[in-house]
């Protein structure tokens, strides 16, 4: 009796078929990658000689002004307007995705016309609209409507510079924001909100805990996009003379005439704070999946404990 040979053990006798077990591989050869690679090679090294040699790069002069104060307290005002922003934009975006989705029609109409004027007008244009509305309504006034004043402010007053530079960012932010929720509440499968409602859910019950935490799970990526986004649409407010980071590096070379320098040391903060953001939003989406692969592994094991068993009696 004899033991038919394995595909790898060679070649197969009586009309059996070649195998490729014992065949040297031969790695495709890529001469164009080779020549690739040595361009980026050398082009990163003249970068390099550019950035080590020249001397107008005045390195000590950037290391001098790096922790500076005036820089320091840009960098803090910088990160309340991302942080502000965001968080303004978000709680409008979240609104305007439920008011898409609604039912009723003049609620999806204004949320429509929403998002066509402020993704259409670029934050900058609204920064300076909102930074001159003095010139359209001198006085914010609170009262009854088309009654009696109950309180009023001066519209400079109240429409500072920072306040302005926060409308711009937070209502293009809500723009984008609620294309993005929009798209992650329709993406959670409807047989869920028709199981939390049968369970007795209103639906704002069914929307804040069930389609909601689900919809941001999905939306994560790229609202971590546009926060780092929004981190570098700050530097719109120097327009305003607004003290966020570049113009506080604009007043200080306006002063020494540094200008290199001084604008290296803003671009190396915006890399730092903009890694730092990157570094999170990883951190997030991988907590993110690990939460999700550990409650569908508990979510399998309660399925499987509750399956019914036949064996014999």
């Amino acid at each position: 009796m004899t033991n038919a040979g394995s595909p790898a053990q060679g070649t197969a006798h009586g009309g059996g078929f070649r195998s490729a077990g014992g065949a040297r591989r031969v790695p495709l050869r890529h001469p164009w990658w080779w020549a690739g690679g040595a361009v980026l090679v050398l082009l990163i090294a003249l970068f390099a000689r550019l950035l080590v040699t020249n001397e107008n790069m005045r390195w000590s002069v950037v290391l001098e002004y790096l922790f500076d104060r005036e820089i320091l307290g840009g960098l803090v005002t910088t990160l309340e307007l991302t942080v502000l922003a965001m968080v303004l934009g978000l709680a409008l975006g979240v609104v305007l995705a439920v008011m898409r989705l609604s039912a009723n029609p003049l609620f999806r109409s204004v949320s429509w016309l929403w998002l066509w004027f402020f993704r259409g007008v670029p934050p900058l244009v609204q920064m300076v609209f909102w930074f001159n509305l003095a010139t359209l309504i001198p006085v914010i006034e609170l009262g009854v409507p088309f009654g009696p004043t109950l309180a009023s402010w001066d519209t400079n007053t109240v429409v500072s510079s920072f306040s302005a530079a926060i409308l711009g960012l937070a209502l293009t932010e809500s723009a984008y924001a609620a294309e993005m929720i929009r798209a992650g509440i329709q993406a959670v499968p409807k047989g869920q909100t028709e199981a939390a409602l049968v369970v007795g859910m209103s639906r704002f019950q069914v929307l804040r805990r069930v389609v909601l935490p689900q919809a941001l799970r999905i939306v994560v990526p790229p609202i971590g996009n546009d926060l780092i986004s929004m981190l570098k649409f700050t530097s719109l407010v120097s327009v305003l003379a607004t003290p966020d980071l570049l113009y506080s590096a604009q007043m200080i070379y306006s002063r020494n005439y540094r200008t290199i320098p001084l604008l290296l040391v803003a671009t190396i903060w915006y890399l730092v704070l903009t890694t730092l953001l990157t570094v999170a939003q990883q951190q997030v989406e991988r907590r993110m999946k690990l939460t999700r692969a550990a409650a569908g592994a508990a979510g399998d094991g309660r399925r499987l404990r509750f399956l019914p068993s036949f064996g014999k009696a």
